[in-house]
């Protein structure tokens, strides 16, 4: 078997690299693990309105549940704080899709612009030539071959086994990954456009809880912890007691929130998504991310092949133009994750009281200046938020 590009992992990340670069005129197969693309959900299904623009398609019926207008922030003390619009960064504007569905019709979308696809296939090894990657060797109901191919693309995850079989620098310790636990419930009364976000260590330690409507009164509802004693499980048990609704399904998982790994590409390989730990570091959010870089990444391949040069200095094509799309954001997100991981319900509290009932476009600067008299441990956050990024 031999291909311009295998592409190693079928949910987003590698059904968007695998649909650009099939788009671009190459011989593309795509790898996936589960026997079925799309199961089982390993998100809170949210995105952004701009991941369907940078994919150059129209949401569909067939997945949008909802679509989001903003969140509510909730203190642990109870106030809470709506934020439109995505005015601050995290709090987005979008819709929540259903992954099962919305992971295959990206794949079909990929398959119909030409791309191969082998599910209940595992990767067991990489091919290497004279230190260049140039194929993997699969595992396909029992059977074991060497696929070819010019490049390889992982998209396999959190767990990436082909970054560190090409002995790139993995960015995921123990410390590094929220442990994360969502019912998908029926009965949940919210506001049908508008996530709910609840901060604290009582019920999310080092994390947050969400919950995302689905219309009809189906939610999901999960939360992610970090370097917690107890598991995003028995956080998530203790809080759906409040609650009068019925689960219908408990995913759990972990995502990468300590930002991208140093170097996502090596001669003949790139790597996306979660994988290279494309999560966003503040709420966790990938889908926006995953199809960013992948369409980067299937767009690179295309100039690769056509320029006959897979080596790493070309391919460093790929990390350059990803950091130059979503860099900045990770950035600020890495340095918003380091403050909010030192926030004490308390100040949670006051930031919450400070900001209820405010339209958060008209909150003066001289107003942020006298709250932080007392507060100034959250300088950099109010500074960040409400004055440079306006």
């Amino acid at each position: 078997m031999k291909y311009d590009v295998v592409v190693v992992g079928g949910r987003v990340a590698g059904s968007t690299s695998s649909l650009f670069a099939s788009k671009g005129g190459l011989d593309v197969l795509m790898i996936e693990k589960r026997q079925e693309i799309g199961t089982p959900v390993q998100c809170g299904e949210a995105t952004t309105k701009d991941t369907y623009k940078t994919l150059g398609i129209n949401p569909s019926k067939k997945y949008i549940r909802a679509e989001l207008k903003g969140s509510d922030v909730h203190a642990p003390n109870g106030k809470h704080v709506r934020v439109e619009g995505g005015k601050i960064h995290g709090f987005m504007e979008g819709y929540v899709v259903e992954r099962k569905i919305f992971d295959k019709e990206l794949a079909i979308e990929s398959a119909k612009a030409g791309t191969d696809i082998m599910v209940k296939t595992t990767v067991k090894d990489i091919i290497m030539k004279d230190g260049n990657i140039c194929g993997v060797v699969a595992k396909h109901l029992g059977k074991t071959f060497d696929i070819k191919a010019d490049i390889v693309i992982a998209a396999d995850g959190l767990e990436s086994n082909l970054s560190r079989l090409a002995g790139l620098k993995t960015v995921n310790t123990v410390n590094d990954i929220g442990s994360c636990a969502q019912y998908e419930m029926v009965g949940v009364d919210i506001p049908p456009n508008y996530m709910q976000l609840y901060f604290g260590d009582e019920i999310a330690p080092g994390g947050y809880l969400w919950m995302f409507p689905k219309g009809d009164g189906v939610a999901n509802v999960g939360l992610g912890v970090l370097n917690s004693k107890e598991t995003a499980y028995h956080y998530l048990t203790k809080f759906i007691k409040k609650l009068d609704a019925t689960p219908v399904e408990l995913n759990i998982g972990g995502v990468p929130v300590s930002g991208p790994m140093d170097q996502t590409f090596s001669s003949g390989l790139m790597v996306v998504g979660d994988a290279a730990g494309h999560a966003d570091p503040v709420n966790g959010a990938g889908i926006k991310n995953a199809v960013t870089c992948g369409k980067i990444a299937g767009e690179v391949a295309v100039e690769a092949i056509e320029s006959e040069d897979t080596s790493s200095k070309y391919l460093k094509k790929y990390q350059d133009r990803w950091r130059l799309a979503i860099g900045k954001d990770m950035d600020n997100s890495l340095k918003y994750r380091k403050i909010i991981d030192k926030l004490t319900d308390d100040d949670f509290n006051a930031l919450a009281e400070f900001l209820e009932n405010k339209d958060l476009d008209s909150i003066s600067k001289l107003s942020i200046l006298k709250f932080l008299k007392n507060y100034p441990h959250l300088i950099t956050l109010l500074i960040d938020i409400f004055i440079r990024n306006r």
